[in-house]
């Protein structure tokens, strides 16, 4: 198995180095597609001999498939730059590398578990997150809209038992934030689809995110942080819903 290590960036120089690590030794070719990074993002990069290449902001969707355009061995590794490989994982990808055996399959899923407040979260909404990270390029290519892009492959899907980490949020502050953002790009996307929203959406849909994080799937055995997901994502699902009305209402917004 050849495979090229495809990442996207935007001033990742934080995170860049700890994912470009975990792939060392299993990566024959690394894509880094930035979109005008202004710190050290480049230099952390070349250091680990990656093919860099300056893309404007096409959106997700867009930015990752030119990264895999850009791959010239028939097996990709989609890798954000704030993700690591455990190393149970990249065991499992090195005995798929020197094995043969992934001749049958054209992707492989793996569970994708996030540091957050101090600890790994292993209950509730975010874990295990099963994403389709491995695959064989001619059968994969990412489909959404703005935000929450998502891979579709043609052929049958293994599972892998490693984890991918995440380190995806400084603190409950930055999950805040990020959910504010992102909860616009997807009520701008939703209304350009035309999906609507009735008036008890955001609270029926927000109550219903929280009860099943928290309760359903268990995010209270995460102690306090899990609190804070189900909390947090309940908010981020209410403003999604009540953004989505103030724009089918006709209103810019607020």
């Amino acid at each position: 198995m050849k495979l090229s290590v495809c990442l996207i960036t935007l001033n990742e120089e934080a995170h860049l180095a700890r994912a470009l690590r975990s792939v060392a030794g299993l990566a024959d070719e690394i894509i880094v597609v930035d979109s005008g990074s202004t710190d050290g993002t480049e230099s952390v990069a070349r250091s680990f001999g990656a093919d860099w290449r300056h893309q404007d902001w096409l959106g997700y969707v867009g930015q990752k498939n030119l990264a895999l355009s850009l791959a010239r061995n028939p097996w990709v590794f989609s890798l954000d730059a704030d993700e690591e490989l455990s190393a149970p994982l990249r065991a499992e990808v090195r005995a798929l590398k020197e094995g043969g055996g992934h001749a049958v399959h054209r992707a492989y899923s793996m569970p994708r578990c996030v540091w957050y407040e101090g600890r790994w979260i292993r209950h509730g909404d975010w874990y295990p997150d099963r994403l389709v990270r491995l695959f064989r390029r001619d059968a994969g290519h990412f489909t959404g809209g703005r935000v929450h892009e998502r891979l579709e492959v043609a052929g049958p899907v293994a599972r892998l038992a490693g984890d991918l980490y995440h380190y995806s949020f400084q603190d409950a502050a930055d999950h805040r934030a990020r959910g504010e953002k992102y909860a616009r790009l997807w009520a701008e996307s939703a209304a350009e689809n035309g999906r609507r929203a009735g008036p008890l959406a955001p609270w029926a849909h927000g109550a219903f995110r929280w009860l099943r994080g928290y309760l359903l799937r268990a995010g209270f055995l995460d102690g306090a942080p899990g609190w804070h997901i189900a909390a947090i994502s309940a908010r981020e699902t209410v403003l999604k819903y009540r953004l989505l009305r103030t724009i089918q209402s006709g209103s810019k917004p607020g």
